[in-house]
């Protein structure tokens, strides 16, 4: 638990790094934010909704994985559509990217952990 906050603030410093820096001074990477609210919403509500006793794969789950996979290619391309853009500065844009990696494995971790059904299972909060 105290690696997954860890791992949270270094991306979060990461994508403020990436925002606030003197030579960067543009706040507009910060919309990465959404897509890292919104990236465990689909499995989320894929892992309420099917039955996990079934061993076949379910339609609803593999949706559930490829728009939380669009979900993550969008958080991606986002800071490299900026750089491109240049609303941001390619430096800027390799934090963000970085931030995004940390983050991103930081929420895979948290579902690897507490996403079993056990007694110690994120399905209790």
């Amino acid at each position: 638990m105290i690696s997954l906050s860890f791992g949270g603030a270094v991306g979060l410093m990461f994508l403020m790094l990436g925002c606030a820096l003197p030579q960067y001074n543009q706040y507009w990477p910060l919309f990465v934010l959404f897509f890292y609210i919104l990236s465990p919403i689909p499995y989320c509500i894929a892992r309420r909704l099917v039955d996990d006793t079934d061993a076949t794969s379910n339609a609803c789950k593999e949706l559930a994985v490829f728009l939380t996979t669009g979900i993550v290619v969008s958080a991606f391309g986002l800071p490299i559509v900026f750089a491109r853009a240049e609303l941001i500065y390619w430096g800027a844009c390799a934090l963000v990217l970085t931030g995004n990696t940390v983050i991103f494995a930081t929420i895979l971790g948290f579902f690897l952990v507490f996403g079993s059904n056990d007694d110690f299972s994120w399905q209790q909060w």
